[in-house]
C-alpha cells in the first residue's frame, strides 16, 4: 500500500512489536523454568506448557510446584522475614525504587512477555498494564519510608501467601507485593497457571534490585499449588484475586487458622447511561469498559443500562462502532481486540452466548488460528436474564434499558456483586446523586477503567472484602503490635444449692425493631449472682429471633443516610441517660460479675465515655481526596457496612457491648447485638437507655442466648453484611466458614483478649466502614 492509498483510504497499516528478544530471554531459559525460592531458579520438576493464545504455539515449560515446593518457599520467606523487616522503612523503600527503575528500563521486555503470554494488545500492556505495575512500586516506596512515622502501631503479619489471577499477570503482582515488602512482610506468589512467565522475570530483576534471597518467591502451578499455599500452617496472610467460587473456597479453608484475608472477586459491573450524556463519549467509554483485555477484567463495563428515551440510538451508535473494532495479531500495535487467555476459556464464552435469547450482534470476522472471540452485543434481556446476572468474563456486553434515575439504581444494584459501576450524565447534581447509592466499591463517573496506586480499589457484597492500594489496602498488610494475651472464657454462674430469690421477678426480654419481645423458643435462663442470688432470667434466643432482628434492621436502612451530626447527637444522648443511671449499671455489674465497685463503676464510666468517643467521631470520620495523577479528582469516601452481628465479650460485659453499639451506630450501621452469656443482663438493662435516646427503632436490636447456637443462624444469614465476635466461645471458625456463603466481612477474635480499656477507636470505625473510591474526572 503506497502513502497515497493510505491518506484516501486513512487504513491502519500493521505495525507488528518485534517478540525477538522476549524470545531470547525465554531461550537463555532454555525454556524450562523452575521455582523461585530463596533467591535463586531451583531446578524444573514436573512441567506443563505455557502457549501463546494468538499463535496456538508453546513459549516454555514451567514448574508444577509440588507441596514440598510450597514448603520451602514458605520457609525461605519465613527465614527472611525477621531480617527484611529489620532492614526498616528507609532500607525497603531503596528496595522498592531499585525494582520500580527496573520495571521501567526493562518495560518493553515485560510487555512483549505480557502479550505473548495473555493475548492482550501489545498497546495496553504497553500503555497500561506496565506502567501501573511501575507506579504501584514508586507509591509503596514512599509508604515504606513512611511506616515509622505514620503507622507507629502497626507491624508486618509476617509471611504473605499471593494468588494473582491470568488476566492482569503482571499488574496484580504488583499489587500484592509492593505493600507487603513496603510493610515488612516477605511474600510467595502463586501467578495464573495460564500466564506464568511475567512472574519468573519478575523474580529474575529481583537479584538486580538487591531483594534478599527468600524475600519474594516465585511458585507456579495449578489450582493445587494454590491450595497448598492456602492450607500452609506457617503463612500468615492470603490475599487472593479471582473468580467468586475460588474465592469462596480460600474463605472455608482459612476459616478458624487465623490467617488474615482479603479477596478481589468477580464482578457484573453496571454501565449506565442517562439520557443527559454524551453519547459520542459514552460509547468510547463503553469501548474501554467491555473490550479492553477482552472484557477478561473483573471489573468490565458487562451490564449495559441505557434510559429508554436513548437507547435506540445509542445501541445504532455502539454498532457503527464494533464495526471499526481490529481484532487481530496481539503484537500489532494497531489492534483492538486481541486473543482471549485460552482456547477452553474461549469455549466457555462461546457457550454462554450460545445459550442466550437476546438479539446478537457479532461485527466482523476473526482469524481462523488462535484463541479469538468477537466483540459482542446482546440486547433485549430482561434484568432476570442469566446473562445480566453471571458473570461472562469475555467481550459480551448484555444490555437493558430503565426510564428513571430511580429505576437504574434498582436494576444496577440488583446483583450479587458490586466491585465497580460506570455512569455517564452531563447533570453533576444526578451523577453525584447517583454515585454514591450505587452498590460497588470502586464507582466511575463519566469515565471507566481508572486505577492508581494511591486509590483503593476492591469490591462489597459476593466481589470480596479488602482493598488494594492507598491506605486502605496498605493497613491490610499489617497487625497491631500489642501483645495479644489469650481469652480466658467465663462460665455463667451455676444455681447454688440454697439459691436467693427475692423481690417481684422481672424478666428481661429481648430488643428488636425497637420493642422488648419474648423469645421464639419459650425458653429463658436463670441469671445469678455469685452469692447465689437470683438477679432475674434471659431470654434463649434462636435462628427466628436473629431472623426478626436481622429482618428489623434491614428495615431501618435509613440509619445509613442519616448525617454523622445527627447520629453523633443520639450517641450524646445515649450516653447522657446512661450516665443519668450510671449506680444503678455499676451495681448490676457488681452483682452478675462480683467484682468491687471501683471496678463496676469504672467500667460504667469507660463505657460512658466511650460513647462521647464516637459521638465525636461521628461527624469527624472523613474520606479523602487521593493524589492521583489524573485532572479530577479520586474521592474516597467511608460508608457503612450495612447490618452488622456481634457477640459482645466477658471480660467486659457493659464497656465491650458499648464499644461495638457506639462504632457500628457512629458510622450508620444497623446492629444485632448479642450480650455477653455469662452476664447478659448487663446489655438488656441498655435497651431501656435506647427507648429514652431517640435510637430509631430497628437500628439495634439485641438477641441474648448462647453463642454457639446464635453463631450459625447469624454468620450464614445472607441479610447480614459483616459478623464480629469478641466472646469466649469457639465460634471464631463457625463465622468465618459460613460468613463464606455470601462472602460477608468478619473479625473474630481466635481466642485471644482485647483491652476494653483503650478506646482503639480508628480500628473499631475500619470494621464498620467501607471505602468507596468514586473517580470524578474534570476539565478539558
Amino acid at each position: 500500500m503506497t502513502i497515497k492509498e493510505i491518506f484516501e483510504t486513512m487504513e491502519y497499516g500493521p505495525a507488528p512489536e518485534d517478540d525477538g528478544p522476549a524470545k531470547a530471554w525465554l531461550d537463555a531459559h532454555d525454556r524450562v523454568f523452575g521455582c523461585f525460592i530463596g533467591g535463586a531458579f531451583l531446578a524444573a520438576g514436573k512441567t506443563f506448557a505455557t502457549a501463546n493464545p494468538a499463535r496456538a504455539q508453546e513459549l516454555a515449560q514451567v514448574t508444577q510446584a509440588s507441596v514440598a515446593d510450597v514448603d520451602a518457599a514458605v520457609a525461605a520467606a519465613r527465614k527472611a522475614q525477621p531480617g527484611w523487616a529489620k532492614l526498616g522503612g528507609a532500607g525497603r523503600a531503596r528496595v522498592l525504587y531499585a525494582l520500580a527503575r527496573l520495571l521501567q528500563k526493562h518495560a518493553r521486555l515485560f510487555a512483549v512477555l505480557e502479550t505473548l503470554d495473555n493475548g492482550k494488545p501489545i498497546r495496553e500492556s504497553r500503555d497500561i498494564d506496565i506502567p501501573l505495575a511501575q507506579r504501584h512500586f514508586y507509591y509503596h516506596a514512599g509508604m515504606a519510608a513512611l511506616m515509622e512515622e505514620e503507622l507507629p502501631d502497626r507491624a508486618p503479619l509476617g509471611v504473605c501467601g499471593q494468588i494473582v489471577p491470568w488476566n492482569f499477570p503482571l499488574l496484580m503482582l504488583a499489587w500484592k507485593i509492593a505493600p507487603a515488602l513496603a510493610m515488612g512482610n516477605t511474600v510467595v506468589l502463586k501467578p495464573a497457571e495460564w500466564t506464568p512467565l511475567t512472574a519468573l522475570l519478575f523474580a529474575e530483576i529481583c537479584g538486580e534490585a538487591g531483594v534478599p534471597p527468600g524475600v519474594v518467591n516465585i511458585v507456579t502451578g495449578d489450582g493445587a499449588t494454590g491450595a497448598a499455599l492456602v492450607a500452609h500452617p506457617d503463612v500468615d496472610k492470603i490475599a487472593f484475586t479471582g473468580s467468586t467460587e475460588v474465592g469462596r473456597e480460600i474463605r472455608r479453608a482459612t476459616a478458624g487458622t487465623g490467617k488474615a484475608l482479603t479477596l478481589e472477586l468477580g464482578g457484573k459491573s453496571p454501565y449506565i447511561v442517562f439520557e443527559d450524556a454524551d453519547l459520542d463519549s459514552a460509547v468510547e467509554g463503553l469501548v474501554d469498559a467491555i473490550w479492553f483485555n477482552q472484557g477478561q477484567v473483573c471489573c468490565a463495563g458487562s451490564r449495559l443500562l441505557v434510559q429508554e428515551g436513548i437507547a435506540e440510538a445509542f445501541h445504532d451508535k455502539l454498532r457503527a462502532r464494533m464495526e471499526t473494532l481490529r481484532i487481530g495479531d496481539p503484537l500489532d500495535k494497531c489492534i483492538d481486540v486481541g486473543a482471549m487467555v485460552d482456547p477452553a476459556h474461549c469455549a466457555k464464552v462461546a457457550a454462554m452466548v450460545a445459550s442466550s435469547g437476546g438479539a446478537v450482534h457479532q461485527p466482523g470476522a476473526v482469524p481462523a488460528e488462535g484463541a479469538y472471540y468477537p466483540p459482542t452485543l446482546i440486547t433485549g434481556l430482561s434484568p432476570a436474564d442469566p446473562l445480566m446476572r453471571d458473570e461472562v468474563f469475555g467481550p459480551v456486553l448484555v444490555s437493558t434499558t430503565f426510564r428513571t434515575p430511580a429505576e437504574a439504581l434498582q436494576v444496577a444494584n440488583a446483583t450479587r456483586y458490586g466491585l465497580a459501576a460506570t455512569l455517564w450524565s452531563e447533570d453533576i447534581n444526578r451523577a453525584l446523586d447517583i454515585a454514591p447509592k450505587l452498590a460497588a466499591g470502586v464507582v466511575w463517573v463519566n469515565a471507566t477503567n481508572l486505577f492508581d496506586a494511591a486509590a483503593g480499589f476492591g469490591g462489597v457484597r459476593e466481589s470480596g472484602f479488602g482493598r488494594e492500594g492507598g491506605w486502605e489496602g496498605l493497613r491490610a498488610y499489617t497487625r497491631s503490635k500489642d501483645d495479644t494475651k489469650p481469652l480466658k472464657p467465663r462460665a455463667p454462674v451455676a444455681a447454688p444449692a440454697a439459691p436467693k430469690a427475692d423481690g417481684i421477678d422481672r424478666t428481661a426480654k429481648m430488643y428488636i425493631g425497637g420493642k422488648q419481645a419474648r423469645p421464639d423458643s419459650g425458653y429463658s435462663r436463670a441469671i445469678w449472682s455469685p452469692k447465689g442470688r437470683l438477679l432475674g432470667h434471659a431470654p434463649e434466643g434462636n435462628r427466628k429471633d436473629i431472623r426478626n432482628a436481622v429482618e428489623a434492621a434491614t428495615g431501618a436502612a435509613s440509619w445509613g443516610r442519616t448525617t454523622g451530626h445527627l447520629r453523633a447527637q443520639i450517641l450524646y444522648y445515649v450516653a447522657e441517660n446512661l450516665s443519668a443511671r450510671a449506680d444503678e449499671f455499676a451495681a448490676r455489674l457488681k452483682e452478675m460479675t462480683g467484682a468491687r465497685e471501683p471496678a463496676t463503676k469504672a467500667e460504667v464510666a469507660a463505657s460512658v465515655d466511650r460513647l462521647f468517643t464516637y459521638a465525636a467521631w461521628a461527624d469527624k470520620y472523613d474520606g479523602a481526596v487521593k493524589p492521583v495523577p489524573l485532572r479530577g479528582v479520586a474521592l474516597a469516601m467511608p460508608e457503612p457496612v450495612g447490618v452488622i452481628g456481634a457477640f459482645a465479650p466477658e471480660d467486659a460485659p457493659l464497656l465491650g457491648a458499648v464499644s461495638i453499639l457506639g462504632a457500628t451506630l457512629a458510622m450508620g450501621n444497623r446492629l444485632v447485638l448479642v450480650p455477653s452469656f455469662p452476664f447478659p443482663l448487663a446489655v438488656t438493662d441498655l435497651y431501656q437507655v435506647l427507648d429514652t435516646s431517640d435510637v430509631p427503632a430497628g437500628v439495634v436490636n439485641i438477641v441474648t442466648g448462647s453463642p454457639e447456637a446464635l453463631a450459625k443462624p447469624l454468620a450464614s444469614h445472607l441479610g447480614v453484611d459483616a459478623v464480629w465476635n469478641f466472646s469466649g466461645a469457639e465460634i471464631s471458625a463457625q463465622i468465618e466458614a459460613e460468613a463464606a456463603g455470601n462472602l460477608k466481612r468478619s473479625w473474630v477474635c481466635h481466642g485471644t483478649a482485647r483491652d476494653w480499656t483503650k478506646a482503639d477507636a480508628r480500628t473499631f470505625l475500619a470494621e464498620a466502614t467501607e471505602t468507596k473510591t468514586i473517580w470524578v474526572p474534570y476539565g478539558a
